[in-house]
């Protein structure tokens, strides 16, 4: 009796490290998605522009297929490789993080370029190249599959910054919890907001209220406008996120600290002078100006990754150049 009485008291210890493990998992967790916020807005600010211009009926099927390769990105591909680089080289995920970053200012920047001389360059041309829809949207989700890569390795990269765990295993599942939470709540918002404007056809249809069917005209008509308005966002949200990952990496790295020390600099003068809302007007101003440098640098990228890289890889994985 006495053996069996301490098998269970050993037991309900387990139970209890076990319980607190999982709430460490969860506070941890939470404290992580607070920390990423700012990228994960970013994260679904980008993708509802990717589905922009299709049918009705092909939005879900898209938004699910960038959801599990985003998935895919955080727990096959991003978590166990940053664990170990921050295991065995933690100084290379700075610089790494920076490529990335400017990926996203080059993205951004030819989404720019595009809109205000959509015939300058055939190589941009040909990646809004509609003639096959199917085509299209391959390209369309593997662009936005990319995009998110960069995005959750920054996210991903902040969360394992923030979390404090006492060993590898809770900081990996952790880190696979964040990744999980984020996904799930970035592209089911992204579902939610692509689909308003059929929730607002069915209002519209079948209301019970005029309120209701005046509610859903409303939906209907508001939805093309708040589409062109999150695909603005989103290719300024590349440019704010790529210019702020650069920045930020120049100065850790040591390698050019002006930019990071300057726009800092900018901000608080801008923020002291507000008198109100201090913290919100420093955020905007810093922000605003990261994306600045983004577009520029992003700008500056386009003929080294249309006239270079581009040809480049088309040689070297034996595809032919979009500039031919």
């Amino acid at each position: 009796m006495s053996g069996l009485l301490a098998l269970l008291d050993d037991v309900a210890a387990i139970a209890k490290v076990a319980a607190a493990s999982v709430d460490d998992i969860a506070a941890a967790a939470t404290k992580a998605g607070a920390k990423a916020a700012g990228v994960v807005i970013d994260d679904a600010a980008v993708t509802p522009k990717y589905v922009h211009g299709f049918s009705a009926d092909r939005e879900l099927p898209i938004i699910w297929r960038i959801a599990l390769g985003s998935m895919k990105n955080k727990l096959v591909f991003l978590l166990p490789g940053l664990l170990a680089l921050d295991h065995f080289a933690p100084a290379v995920i700075t610089p790494l993080l920076m490529l990335g970053g400017a990926y996203l200012c080059f993205e951004g920047a030819e989404k720019v370029f595009h809109a205000l001389a959509p015939h300058g360059d055939d190589a941009v041309e040909q990646d809004f190249d509609t003639r096959d829809p199917a085509h299209l949207e391959e390209e369309k989700v593997a662009g936005a599959i990319k995009t998110d890569f960069i995005l959750s390795a920054e996210i991903m990269t902040i969360a394992l910054a923030t979390i404090e765990s006492p060993n590898f295993w809770m900081q990996a599942i952790t880190l696979a919890v964040v990744g999980i939470f984020i996904t799930v709540v970035v592209y089911g918002a992204v579902a939610l907001i692509v689909k308003m404007d059929d929730v607002g056809l069915h209002l519209a249809a079948t209301g019970r209220t005029s309120g209701g069917r005046a509610l859903g005209r409303g939906l209907v008509l508001a939805m093309p406008k708040l589409m062109a308005f999150l695909s603005t966002v989103g290719t300024a949200a590349m440019l704010w996120v790529g210019g702020n990952i650069v920045i930020h990496g120049l100065e850790v790295t040591h390698l050019w600290a002006w930019p990071y020390e300057t726009i800092h600099h900018i901000a608080e003068l801008a923020s002291t002078a507000a008198g109100t809302a201090k913290g919100a007007i420093e955020w905007v101003v810093t922000a605003a100006l990261d994306g600045v440098f983004g577009l520029i640098l992003g700008t500056l990228l386009i003929p080294v990754a249309t006239r270079i890289i581009g040809p480049l890889i088309a040689t070297v994985t034996g595809k032919k150049s979009a500039a031919h």
